[in-house]
């Protein structure tokens, strides 16, 4: 008599387990989002072997344990290395994530062909190696080092890497594989589960670094359950329109560094070209005296930088203004624009606003919001802003400018840049004189309007 295979319900949003359907998961509150797979006949349970003998395993004390031999892994490109936290740990699990196209597979080619000294498995499942062979010629780098392996069962991948014996493994990406125990196609809730379960057993036992390449949805979130996010050490996602020449590389999260860190790349005929100082192409490329743009002073992460804010304020052609924001939280423009009414006597419920973050950015400091009211303001009045100045506060609700983190770094960043005054609140408190720009404080929008536009 043949056994019944014995079946589990899986949440496809946030991979919780259950022993029957459930209209609204319990975990996330999704609903209708779960589904039926054959439970796994055998569970990975981790980094650690409970096979081996109980004398081998012991507790040890957190100050006998010794890490001074722990170097960290270049991969050629500084960008990525300083956004790791000075390059990869040995044993960790690295997943970078983005919309297809974005350069995530040219990146995880790009990163081999840069450190020629790290011997490096490069595990397709995606590809033919005659693909890939193709992208590294038009990349141009060094390839002597790099193992190209076609292959979509984690089991043989596991096998060729203990073979191979790599200093780095790629794997392009964790939804193309699968394992054998698990009856469910490649990319579902478990079988992804068990994928990054097994490669994180591997990694950790054998101190070979894995980055994994994955997709993400519709709404920007990597694809699969929640879990594998957890699992893994570092998640970085890239940002940045297809159509466009610029990408970002974030840090989401990073055991062994700081999270909120930021790399810019730009792409070209010949793969991602690292860029060093994002403010240099952020900042204005247009003729001075043009209404509708400011300058804001942000910090994301470690790292400060300037860039272009622009607005653009009209008459309303139809009954409803619009309000339109791209790389800008429309929900905080629409209270910016409430706040410019309210407490500055500024009409422009009658009028479209349209907002831009130049180089698109997605932006989420507020530091931002005194550069957005200005640009708002100054393509109202049609009064150009002057070209060196810049700004860095937080806008509140009762119109006053509150002060933001780390306000000397911002300076010091637009004084090297060459601008000559810098807007802040009056409320900051400054760890260090700076006498090679003027530090203009403003207590309120009103007093802010009557410094910067005074004839």
């Amino acid at each position: 008599m043949a056994t019944k295979t014995k079946t589990v319900w899986y949440c496809t949003s946030c991979g919780n387990e259950s022993s029957k359907w459930m209209g609204r998961c319990p975990a996330c509150g999704e609903w209708n989002t779960m589904v039926e797979a054959p439970k796994a006949a055998a569970k990975s349970g981790g980094p650690v072997d409970s096979s081996r003998p109980r004398s081998e395993r012991h507790a040890q004390h957190l100050g006998e344990i010794d890490y001074s031999n722990e170097t960290r892994i270049s991969l050629g490109l500084k960008e990525v290395d300083r956004i790791l936290g000075g390059g990869m740990v040995p044993g960790s699990l690295v997943l970078i994530g983005g919309e297809p196209g974005i350069g995530k597979s040219t990146l995880s080619l790009q990163i081999p062909m840069s450190c020629p000294d790290v011997k490096t498995l490069y595990v397709t499942g995606e590809e033919s190696a005659r693909q890939v062979k193709m992208r590294a010629q038009r990349l141009g780098g060094d390839d002597r080092n790099c193992l190209i392996f076609c292959e979509t069962m984690i089991e043989t991948v596991l096998e060729e890497a203990a073979a191979v014996n790599p200093d780095l493994m790629i794997v392009d990406s964790v939804q193309t594989m699968f394992t054998e125990t698990v009856e469910s196609t490649p990319g579902s809730v478990t079988q992804i589960k068990e994928v990054a379960a097994r490669l994180l057993r591997f990694a950790k036992e054998s101190a070979v670094p894995v980055i994994l390449i994955g997709h993400i949805t519709k709404d920007g979130y990597i694809a699969g359950p929640k879990i594998l996010e957890h699992i893994v050490d570092v998640v970085l996602q890239f940002e940045g329109e297809n159509r466009g020449s610029y990408r970002i590389l974030r840090s989401i999260k990073n055991r062994f560094g700081s999270t909120s860190e930021l790399s810019v790349f730009e792409m070209t005929g010949k793969g991602l070209r690292e860029v060093s100082n994002p403010s240099e192409l952020l900042i204005p490329m247009h003729e001075q005296g043009l209404s509708g743009t400011s300058i804001a002073a942000m910090l994301d992460g470690t790292r400060s930088f300037l860039f272009e804010v622009q607005a653009l304020v009209s008459s309303a052609v139809y009954g409803t203004a619009q309000r339109s924001a791209t790389g800008f939280d429309a929900r905080r423009l629409n209270m910016l624009l409430a706040v410019l009414e309210k407490r500055a006597g500024f009409h422009l419920s009658a009028k479209d606003v349209f907002l831009n973050m130049a180089g698109g950015l997605k932006v989420s400091d507020p530091a931002c919001d005194l550069a957005v009211i200005c640009a708002v303001l100054s393509s109202n009045f049609d009064f150009p802003v002057p070209a060196d100045v810049c700004f860095a506060g937080e806008v509140g609700l009762s119109g006053e400018i509150r002060p933001v983190a780390q306000t000397d770094r911002r300076i010091a960043e637009s004084a090297r840049l060459g601008f000559r005054r810098i807007f802040i609140s009056s409320f900051t408190k400054l760890d260090m004189p700076h006498t090679e720009i003027e530090v203009v404080k403003v207590g309120d929008v009103p007093e802010l309007v009557k410094k910067l536009f005074k004839a």
